[in-house]
């Protein structure tokens, strides 16, 4: 016979409305919790700076994928035309007897302008693998469950309710202060939420 143990995720509330929503949202920051996230059925204009929210560092890691992608471009180019950098020890005799010539461009470095199709194809690829797993992995997915599953009201955040969701984690969090809180910006349905301990 095995016995799950479980532990307390936090406090789901219900409110009304998106305006409704947006103003509790705005009352939980200035009350200043940081463990906690708004739900909705549709995206609510200006709800991330309600809750606070930063800007996200996603566009500096594709800024930086992407110049991964140039500068690889660039080596994968120079180092195939073996003109311009003999990246094999003892190639330079053979590169001297047997030079490649291309359309009769000239065999150094300023032939540069030929590589840009590949540096900015190389650029564009990196970009967009640093957004697919950048934002996955700050969005910590994939993730197969969630504790708010459990609950028997969350379901309707994707078709009529509004929810704010308060972490037990959050330094903040007290079981009888925090539902209070909840209740007093107008919150309803507020139900306790609990995981299974790992």
């Amino acid at each position: 016979m095995s016995t799950t143990r479980k532990r307390v995720y936090g406090y789901l509330a219900e409110f009304k409305s998106a305006s409704s929503l947006y103003k509790a949202a705005e009352k939980v920051r200035d009350a200043g919790f940081k463990k906690w996230d708004c739900y909705s059925p549709y995206p609510i204009h200006g709800l991330d700076g309600a809750m606070g929210m930063k800007r996200s560092i996603l566009p500096w890691f594709v800024f930086f994928g992407g110049m991964t992608g140039t500068f690889t471009g660039f080596f994968l180019a120079s180092a195939t035309q073996t003109n311009v950098w003999s990246w094999v020890p003892g190639l330079a005799k053979a590169i001297e007897t047997y030079p490649t010539i291309v359309q009769a461009k000239p065999t150094n470095i300023f032939t540069v302008p030929a590589f840009f199709p590949i540096m900015f194809e190389l650029t564009i690829l990196f970009s967009g693998f640093t957004v697919l797993f950048g934002l996955l992995a700050l969005m910590k997915l994939p993730r197969l469950n969630h504790p708010l599953f459990a609950s028997n009201q969350f379901h309707r955040a994707t078709d009529d309710g509004f929810f704010i969701a308060v972490e037990a984690r959050d330094a903040k969090f007290s079981p009888e202060a925090t539902r209070s809180f909840l209740e007093g910006i107008g919150g309803t349905s507020i139900e306790l939420v609990e995981e299974e301990d790992s």
